[in-house]
């Protein structure tokens, strides 16, 4: 059984994988559901005071938003998770890490980062494992109000 530190890394670690596509499916989302409302028409008249068929909705209009709405839960849920990597990235402080936790970020391997910074493998497992050490330490927390939540963008060497 992991204790509540234990949890809290594996989590961090977790987050950290998968951070470069739940950023892309955010930005996904969101233009997927940016039009909200549009081309739904909505019944009047004689059609809206007619029976629905029992135990569905035959609404388009209502099946839309519901549908819209597990799409926006999809988005938030990212967001927190992304959020928990973004609120304390200020705590690496070392160039090193940050320079692996940005390539890590933008979903390069362990392979790639490597190679480009001139080390080894194991090196950068070493120096991912202090990142999420570092940033699993703040998580209990909860949220801090930094806005150190953009890297400098490079060019990528892989």
């Amino acid at each position: 059984m992991f204790t509540l530190k234990e949890a809290a890394s594996k989590q961090i670690e977790s987050i950290l994988k998968d951070y470069h596509w739940r950023m892309k499916s955010i930005k996904v989302l969101r233009d997927s559901v940016k039009d909200v409302g549009k081309e739904l028409t909505s019944q009047y008249g004689d059609a809206a005071g007619m029976p629905k068929a029992q135990g569905t909705t035959s609404d388009p209009v209502y099946r839309e938003i519901v549908r819209r709405e597990r799409r926006y839960s999809i988005i938030r849920k990212y967001e927190a998770k992304v959020s928990v990597i973004q609120d304390r990235m200020h705590v690496i402080t070392d160039e090193r890490e940050g320079e692996v936790l940005h390539w890590l970020l933008e979903g390069k391997s362990y392979r790639c980062i490597a190679m480009h910074m001139g080390l080894s493998h194991t090196q950068i497992g070493r120096i991912i494992e202090s990142i999420i050490k570092k940033i699993s330490k703040n998580v209990p927390n909860g949220t801090d109000d930094t806005n150190d939540t953009e890297l400098l963008k490079h060019k990528s060497a892989c």
